[in-house]
């Protein structure tokens, strides 16, 4: 939309800001340029994106234009498209997301999908999870949607994160079910670690299920990560020590300090820490290997599940 790419003719309708805007994306290197395209230029309108092509011959007003040039510059800059547009789809949920938190993964829903699948194989049991490292929430929200009985505390060690993940529940309707804590790691005040009485609980129990997407990228790797992680995702969310394994081996630790005889850690993988995760849990005598998963149509394993057997 430069003066030095356009005629000055150029009658800069929605049809022809969408397709103008998705070549110059490609150009930039964006991954998926005409989906970048409409939620940009949707944002920029306010509107849905399927209303975009109920109105290809409308020419926005000049405001609208400029904000949409300027969402687009900074996209082609690689600043992501969620942040941009202040949300992101997870679990076919929507979800606020800002610089303060990751950006959901479609790989991450794997994790949401075999803790609901391991809920509701226990009827209507009530159940108590940690999700560890909440960021935007969406894991331990989109796990309370689909499986009522259960109650939720969610921790972050930066309270910007939680700012957003506790409007997440409430957009959601599940601010009731979930206790949101500042805390570093599992470090956990007594009365949230053993249950309250906000949740009906009367102490002592300790988790059925910590959850968690780890910051997984080795130190080596960081480089490495496109422009649009690198520069602009929380490195706290991200980076996991030298080797990538400082939090795995952190919960391998200590995660028993937190959970009920015989409830189950879920984590999430980085590609091809498989192994090296499961050695950190079999040397404690702890824990028991509950099974793992791989990334549909990836040869990579994605969720891996520990079950709490020793003390």
């Amino acid at each position: 939309m430069g003066t030095e790419t356009r005629p000055n003719d150029a009658v800069w309708s929605i049809g022809r800001l969408l397709s103008w805007t998705t070549e110059y994306l490609g150009r930039a290197g964006l991954e998926e340029p005409r989906l970048c395209t409409e939620l940009l230029l949707a944002h920029a309108l306010g509107c849905r994106k399927i209303e975009l092509y109920t109105r290809f011959e409308q020419i926005p007003e000049d405001s609208r234009r400029a904000a949409f040039r300027d969402l687009v510059r900074r996209a082609a800059a690689h600043e992501p498209i969620a942040y941009l547009v202040g949300h992101k789809e997870f679990y076919s949920l929507d979800f606020e997301v800002s610089p303060a938190v990751l950006i959901p993964r479609p790989e991450t829903e794997l994790l949401v999908d075999k803790v609901v699948e391991h809920c509701r194989g226990l009827g209507d049991r009530p159940v108590r999870l940690l999700d560890l490292g909440t960021g935007s929430g969406c894991i331990a929200v989109a796990i309370l949607s689909r499986v009522p009985q259960a109650t939720a505390v969610a921790s972050d060690v930066s309270p910007e994160a939680l700012a957003v993940a506790r409007r997440n529940a409430e957009r959601h309707g599940l601010g009731g079910r979930v206790t949101f804590i500042e805390a570093d790691g599992l470090r956990l005040p007594a009365d949230i670690r053993n249950g309250d009485a906000e949740h009906g609980r009367d102490g002592g129990d300790g988790f059925e299920i910590l959850v968690s997407n780890p910051p997984y990228v080795a130190e080596r790797e960081w480089s490495s990560l496109p422009p649009e992680v690198r520069e602009y995702e929380p490195r706290t969310a991200l980076a996991g020590g030298e080797d990538g394994l400082a939090f795995y081996r952190w919960i391998a630790a200590e995660g028993h300090e937190v959970l009920a005889r015989g409830g189950s850690v879920w984590l999430e993988l980085g590609d091809g820490q498989r192994d090296a995760v499961l050695e950190l849990f079999r040397v404690t005598g702890r824990y028991g290997m509950g099974g793992c998963w791989r990334d549909a149509g990836r040869s990579q394993d994605r969720v891996v599940r520990f079950i709490f057997e020793k003390g």
